[in-house]
């Protein structure tokens, strides 16, 4: 496993700047938006794409720092109901793969997209009860009718880059937790469709994380490394389900924190075994979204925190017996 950074958090620093800095705390990989939500401030796919020496001159910016660039992200929805904003994440989905083959980059991060309730809306649905009737029956609409069939379609392009598509399990969209992300790979029916594994958008919807990368095993392409802290005073209020503000802590029911500040060290060592079991080795990349820390502060700590904990050398033998 590699210790590695999600780059939007470094977003008002050049990217030297970046690496250099994450170097001298140990990290060795990172993990960089270049379109959809986390944006393009470090990496512009337009500057690189057809311009192999633009391409030499950034792998060997990363190998100045020893730093690889592992993974490519673009989290978007590119089956919103409004065409424009489709068609947007769309071009950077089809930006992100063509620069992976480019760089050499095999896994690109991104979100399923949730469509409309309906072929008139437009702004996406996204239904948490299966009753009144309507709500399932626009379940159906909405992955049979759109999200199957975009991403039968979109998934030719990873396989023709030869890459890995990691679908972040995040509400707000069709695939949120371990079922929908089966589901969606099954009916796309392509082993390029697997997860990104964030864990804290699981611990709020009550999900066991070691549970849900056991019956995930085989396609795991990254894993963001979060944390969620659940306020048991307000869950026992409200529930989980929460619309608040971000900011609004002491009301929320669950926010974002650093590793560690949300669930110990034994849930973080429990999902690293977990994910070698898997089969995983890949990135662990640091998503900092903590409100209560700096930036400087909740990757320090982050970077402590994970460095002990993850599974660095290859699998060994059974040496013992």
């Amino acid at each position: 496993m590699k210790l590695a950074v999600f780059n939007p958090v470094l977003g008002e620093r050049d990217l030297e700047e970046s690496l250099a800095y994450l170097s001298k705390l140990g990290v060795t990989a990172m993990e960089m938006g270049c379109g959809g939500y986390p944006g393009k401030q470090q990496i512009n796919p337009k500057d690189y794409l057809g311009n192999p020496k633009a391409c030499q001159e950034l792998l060997d910016l990363f190998s100045k720092y020893n730093m690889e660039l592992a993974t490519l992200s673009v989290h978007g929805n590119p089956v919103h109901p409004n065409k424009e904003e489709a068609d947007r994440f769309h071009n950077d989905y089809v930006d992100g793969c063509n620069l992976a083959k480019e760089l050499n980059v095999k896994t690109l991060v991104t979100f399923s997209g949730c469509p409309g309730g309906s072929i008139v809306d437009t702004t996406p649905n996204w239904v948490t009860c299966f009753w009144p009737d309507e709500f399932s029956r626009v379940l159906k609409w909405q992955w049979e009718e759109v999200l199957v069939p975009y991403w039968k379609e979109a998934v030719k392009l990873a396989e023709e880059c030869d890459v890995n598509l990691a679908f972040e399990m995040h509400p707000g969209f069709c695939v949120y937790n371990t079922h929908t992300a089966l589901k969606l790979r099954e009916m796309v029916g392509s082993d390029r469709i697997g997860v990104n594994f964030d864990p804290s958008h699981l611990f709020w919807q009550g999900m066991d994380p070691v549970v849900s990368i056991k019956e995930l095993k085989g396609c795991i392409y990254h894993f963001h490394a979060k944390d969620t802290y659940l306020d048991k005073i307000n869950i026992a209020k409200n529930g989980v389900l929460d619309t608040s503000d971000y900011g609004d802590l002491d009301n929320r029911s669950w926010y974002f924190q650093t590793v560690g500040y949300g669930s110990d060290k034994l849930v973080w060592k429990q999902m690293m075994s977990a994910l070698r079991k898997a089969g995983y080795d890949g990135p662990i990349s640091i998503e900092h979204e903590d409100s209560l820390m700096s930036v400087e502060e909740g990757l320090d700590k982050a970077i402590k925190f994970l460095d002990g904990l993850i599974l660095k050398e290859d699998l060994p033998n059974a040496w013992w017996f």
